[in-house]
Protein backbone atom coordinates (compact mmCIF):
# COMPACT_ATOMS: atom_id res chain seq x y z
CA UNK A 1 0.00 0.00 0.00
CA UNK A 2 1.70 3.19 -1.09
CA UNK A 3 1.93 6.83 1.29
CA UNK A 4 -1.28 8.10 -0.61
CA UNK A 5 -3.55 5.30 -0.21
CA UNK A 6 -2.49 4.73 3.70
CA UNK A 7 -3.15 8.52 4.09
CA UNK A 8 -6.68 7.77 2.30
CA UNK A 9 -7.65 4.86 4.67
CA UNK A 10 -6.78 6.92 7.86
CA UNK A 11 -8.54 9.58 7.02
CA UNK A 12 -11.66 7.06 6.44
CA UNK A 13 -11.52 5.42 9.67
CA UNK A 14 -14.01 5.64 12.62
CA UNK A 15 -12.66 7.86 15.52
CA UNK A 16 -12.21 5.91 18.08
CA UNK A 17 -14.64 5.88 21.45
CA UNK A 18 -13.89 8.11 23.94
CA UNK A 19 -12.77 5.81 26.71
CA UNK A 20 -14.74 5.57 29.70
CA UNK A 21 -14.20 7.54 32.94
CA UNK A 22 -14.45 5.06 35.29
CA UNK A 23 -15.44 8.66 37.99
CA UNK A 24 -18.71 8.64 35.85
CA UNK A 25 -19.81 5.32 36.44
CA UNK A 26 -19.23 5.31 40.36
CA UNK A 27 -20.93 9.00 40.28
CA UNK A 28 -23.89 7.49 38.20
CA UNK A 29 -24.24 4.41 40.80
CA UNK A 30 -24.43 6.64 43.88
CA UNK A 31 -26.86 8.98 41.76
CA UNK A 32 -29.27 5.89 41.52
CA UNK A 33 -28.88 4.64 44.68
CA UNK A 34 -29.99 8.17 46.26
CA UNK A 35 -32.52 8.46 44.19
CA UNK A 36 -33.50 4.77 45.08
CA UNK A 37 -33.27 5.47 48.76
CA UNK A 38 -35.17 8.98 48.99
CA UNK A 39 -38.33 7.64 46.81
CA UNK A 40 -38.90 4.60 48.75
CA UNK A 41 -38.86 6.84 52.28
CA UNK A 42 -40.85 9.53 50.55
CA UNK A 43 -43.04 6.67 49.09
CA UNK A 44 -43.62 4.93 52.67
CA UNK A 45 -43.57 7.97 54.64
CA UNK A 46 -46.90 8.68 52.41
CA UNK A 47 -48.24 5.54 52.72
CA UNK A 48 -47.68 5.47 56.50
CA UNK A 49 -49.44 8.60 57.25
CA UNK A 50 -52.43 7.50 54.63
CA UNK A 51 -52.45 4.48 56.86
CA UNK A 52 -52.59 6.11 59.79
CA UNK A 53 -55.19 8.69 59.08
CA UNK A 54 -57.59 7.50 56.55
CA UNK A 55 -60.48 5.33 57.35
CA UNK A 56 -59.54 1.36 56.89
CA UNK A 57 -62.26 1.20 54.33
CA UNK A 58 -60.50 3.16 52.16
CA UNK A 59 -56.58 2.42 53.06
CA UNK A 60 -55.84 -0.77 50.81
CA UNK A 61 -57.13 0.94 47.43
CA UNK A 62 -55.04 4.49 48.85
CA UNK A 63 -52.20 2.77 49.32
CA UNK A 64 -52.78 0.98 45.85
CA UNK A 65 -52.69 4.53 43.76
CA UNK A 66 -49.83 6.15 45.26
CA UNK A 67 -47.82 2.55 45.00
CA UNK A 68 -49.05 3.53 41.20
CA UNK A 69 -48.83 6.97 41.17
CA UNK A 70 -44.72 6.51 42.27
CA UNK A 71 -44.41 4.27 39.80
CA UNK A 72 -45.88 6.46 36.89
CA UNK A 73 -44.09 9.45 38.11
CA UNK A 74 -40.57 7.09 37.94
CA UNK A 75 -40.30 4.52 35.46
CA UNK A 76 -43.74 4.89 33.37
CA UNK A 77 -44.18 8.38 32.23
CA UNK A 78 -40.39 7.92 30.98
CA UNK A 79 -39.34 6.27 27.29
CA UNK A 80 -40.49 2.98 26.83
CA UNK A 81 -36.75 1.93 26.93
CA UNK A 82 -36.98 2.80 30.24
CA UNK A 83 -40.17 0.68 30.74
CA UNK A 84 -38.82 -2.34 29.25
CA UNK A 85 -35.28 -2.62 31.58
CA UNK A 86 -37.80 -1.96 34.55
CA UNK A 87 -40.06 -5.22 33.70
CA UNK A 88 -42.92 -2.60 33.89
CA UNK A 89 -44.06 -3.26 30.06
CA UNK A 90 -46.85 -6.01 31.37
CA UNK A 91 -46.55 -8.09 28.39
CA UNK A 92 -46.69 -4.58 26.06
CA UNK A 93 -49.76 -3.36 28.14
CA UNK A 94 -48.60 0.00 28.95
CA UNK A 95 -47.21 0.94 25.98
CA UNK A 96 -47.82 3.01 23.00
CA UNK A 97 -49.11 1.65 19.72
CA UNK A 98 -51.20 -1.31 19.13
CA UNK A 99 -52.25 -3.81 21.53
CA UNK A 100 -50.65 -7.03 20.57
CA UNK A 101 -53.20 -9.82 21.92
CA UNK A 102 -51.19 -13.07 21.55
CA UNK A 103 -48.26 -10.91 22.99
CA UNK A 104 -50.43 -10.20 25.99
CA UNK A 105 -51.82 -13.62 26.10
CA UNK A 106 -48.57 -15.19 26.56
CA UNK A 107 -46.84 -12.96 28.92
CA UNK A 108 -49.59 -13.31 31.23
CA UNK A 109 -49.46 -17.31 30.91
CA UNK A 110 -45.67 -17.44 31.56
CA UNK A 111 -46.76 -15.45 34.60
CA UNK A 112 -49.01 -17.84 35.78
CA UNK A 113 -47.14 -20.69 34.89
CA UNK A 114 -44.03 -19.45 37.28
CA UNK A 115 -46.48 -18.30 39.48
CA UNK A 116 -48.18 -21.79 39.59
CA UNK A 117 -44.30 -23.57 40.31
CA UNK A 118 -43.77 -21.98 43.07
CA UNK A 119 -47.23 -22.13 45.19
CA UNK A 120 -46.55 -25.99 44.59
CA UNK A 121 -43.00 -25.47 45.98
CA UNK A 122 -43.96 -22.94 49.02
CA UNK A 123 -47.29 -23.66 50.12
CA UNK A 124 -46.71 -26.87 51.85
CA UNK A 125 -43.74 -25.45 54.06
CA UNK A 126 -45.95 -22.00 54.48
CA UNK A 127 -48.91 -24.25 55.81
CA UNK A 128 -46.67 -26.10 58.74
CA UNK A 129 -44.76 -22.70 59.27
CA UNK A 130 -48.36 -20.81 59.90
CA UNK A 131 -50.18 -23.38 62.10
CA UNK A 132 -46.73 -23.37 64.13
CA UNK A 133 -46.88 -19.74 64.46
CA UNK A 134 -50.93 -18.86 64.70
CA UNK A 135 -51.50 -22.48 66.88
CA UNK A 136 -54.83 -22.64 65.62
CA UNK A 137 -57.49 -24.54 68.21
CA UNK A 138 -60.22 -24.58 66.04
CA UNK A 139 -60.80 -27.30 63.21
CA UNK A 140 -60.80 -25.60 59.20
CA UNK A 141 -64.12 -24.94 58.39
CA UNK A 142 -64.04 -21.99 55.59
CA UNK A 143 -67.59 -20.77 54.78
CA UNK A 144 -67.02 -17.95 51.66
CA UNK A 145 -69.30 -17.70 48.50
CA UNK A 146 -67.99 -17.53 45.19
CA UNK A 147 -68.48 -13.66 44.59
CA UNK A 148 -66.34 -13.08 48.47
CA UNK A 149 -63.68 -15.47 47.20
CA UNK A 150 -63.64 -13.68 43.55
CA UNK A 151 -63.21 -10.11 45.65
CA UNK A 152 -60.58 -10.78 47.38
CA UNK A 153 -58.75 -12.58 44.55
CA UNK A 154 -59.44 -9.22 42.75
CA UNK A 155 -58.82 -7.00 45.75
CA UNK A 156 -55.28 -9.04 46.39
CA UNK A 157 -54.24 -9.01 42.50
CA UNK A 158 -55.35 -5.47 41.34
CA UNK A 159 -55.53 -3.33 44.59
CA UNK A 160 -52.40 -5.01 46.94
CA UNK A 161 -49.79 -7.12 44.55
CA UNK A 162 -49.87 -4.94 41.40
CA UNK A 163 -48.88 -1.70 43.25
CA UNK A 164 -46.33 -3.32 45.33
CA UNK A 165 -45.20 -5.35 42.96
CA UNK A 166 -44.54 -1.84 40.27
CA UNK A 167 -42.92 -0.27 42.98
CA UNK A 168 -40.67 -2.37 44.62
CA UNK A 169 -39.61 -4.52 42.46
CA UNK A 170 -40.14 -2.77 38.82
CA UNK A 171 -38.88 0.68 39.82
CA UNK A 172 -37.00 -0.06 43.60
CA UNK A 173 -34.99 -3.32 42.62
CA UNK A 174 -34.42 -2.20 38.90
CA UNK A 175 -32.91 1.06 40.50
CA UNK A 176 -30.96 -0.23 42.83
CA UNK A 177 -29.43 -3.00 39.85
CA UNK A 178 -28.13 0.22 38.43
CA UNK A 179 -26.43 1.20 42.15
CA UNK A 180 -24.93 -2.28 42.44
CA UNK A 181 -24.09 -3.75 39.14
CA UNK A 182 -22.23 -6.91 41.14
CA UNK A 183 -23.96 -10.13 39.75
CA UNK A 184 -24.17 -13.64 41.32
CA UNK A 185 -26.42 -16.59 38.92
CA UNK A 186 -29.12 -18.12 41.31
CA UNK A 187 -30.77 -21.06 39.90
CA UNK A 188 -30.54 -19.41 36.59
CA UNK A 189 -31.33 -15.86 37.37
CA UNK A 190 -28.67 -12.98 37.56
CA UNK A 191 -28.97 -10.96 41.30
CA UNK A 192 -26.95 -8.35 42.85
CA UNK A 193 -27.58 -6.50 46.61
CA UNK A 194 -29.73 -4.65 44.92
CA UNK A 195 -32.52 -7.70 45.38
CA UNK A 196 -31.64 -7.69 49.39
CA UNK A 197 -31.49 -4.12 49.83
CA UNK A 198 -34.98 -3.90 48.05
CA UNK A 199 -36.58 -7.02 50.04
CA UNK A 200 -35.35 -5.18 53.21
CA UNK A 201 -37.12 -1.86 52.10
CA UNK A 202 -40.17 -3.79 51.66
CA UNK A 203 -40.23 -5.63 55.07
CA UNK A 204 -38.98 -1.86 57.19
CA UNK A 205 -42.21 -0.40 55.07
CA UNK A 206 -44.80 -3.13 56.04
CA UNK A 207 -43.63 -2.77 59.72
CA UNK A 208 -43.98 1.27 59.41
CA UNK A 209 -47.70 0.64 58.82
CA UNK A 210 -48.34 -1.70 61.18
CA UNK A 211 -45.78 -1.91 63.68
CA UNK A 212 -45.66 -5.46 64.64
CA UNK A 213 -42.62 -7.61 64.64
CA UNK A 214 -43.94 -10.37 62.64
CA UNK A 215 -44.52 -7.83 59.47
CA UNK A 216 -40.97 -7.87 58.91
CA UNK A 217 -41.51 -11.87 58.03
CA UNK A 218 -42.31 -10.14 54.92
CA UNK A 219 -38.67 -9.85 53.43
CA UNK A 220 -38.58 -13.68 53.03
CA UNK A 221 -41.14 -13.83 50.39
CA UNK A 222 -39.71 -10.80 49.05
CA UNK A 223 -36.85 -12.60 47.83
CA UNK A 224 -38.90 -14.65 46.22
CA UNK A 225 -40.47 -12.24 44.02
CA UNK A 226 -37.49 -10.36 43.26
CA UNK A 227 -35.69 -13.53 42.03
CA UNK A 228 -38.91 -13.37 39.86
CA UNK A 229 -38.48 -10.44 38.97
CA UNK A 230 -34.78 -11.01 37.54
CA UNK A 231 -35.09 -14.68 36.71
CA UNK A 232 -38.47 -13.54 33.77
CA UNK A 233 -37.09 -10.09 33.58
CA UNK A 234 -41.33 -8.44 34.38
CA UNK A 235 -43.23 -8.10 37.25
CA UNK A 236 -45.98 -10.50 36.19
CA UNK A 237 -44.74 -13.50 38.26
CA UNK A 238 -44.44 -11.83 41.42
CA UNK A 239 -47.45 -10.38 41.34
CA UNK A 240 -49.59 -13.61 41.00
CA UNK A 241 -47.59 -15.39 43.26
CA UNK A 242 -47.67 -12.33 45.56
CA UNK A 243 -51.64 -12.53 45.36
CA UNK A 244 -51.68 -16.17 45.41
CA UNK A 245 -49.78 -15.91 48.85
CA UNK A 246 -51.70 -13.02 50.34
CA UNK A 247 -55.22 -14.64 49.43
CA UNK A 248 -53.67 -18.78 50.52
CA UNK A 249 -52.87 -16.48 54.09
CA UNK A 250 -56.63 -15.04 54.27
CA UNK A 251 -58.30 -18.28 53.36
CA UNK A 252 -56.54 -20.12 56.14
CA UNK A 253 -56.88 -17.14 58.74
CA UNK A 254 -60.93 -17.05 58.16
CA UNK A 255 -61.20 -20.86 57.70
CA UNK A 256 -59.45 -21.54 61.03
CA UNK A 257 -60.87 -18.51 62.42
CA UNK A 258 -57.93 -16.52 63.83
CA UNK A 259 -58.26 -13.35 61.84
Amino acid sequence: MSKGERGLTDAHREPSPPPTDPSNDGRERVRAFVEAVVAAGVVTGVVTAASAFLSPRYVATAVGFLFLGATWALVWRADDARVVRSGLALGGLVLPGKLDGARIAKSAGRAILWAAIFCAVTFGPFFLGWRTFWHPRASFHLSIDAWELTNEIFGQLVIIALPEEAFYRGYLQSRLDEAFPARVRVLGASVGPALVVSSVIFALGHFATIREPARLAVFFPSLAFGWLRARTGGIGAGVAFHASCNVFSELLGKGYRVY
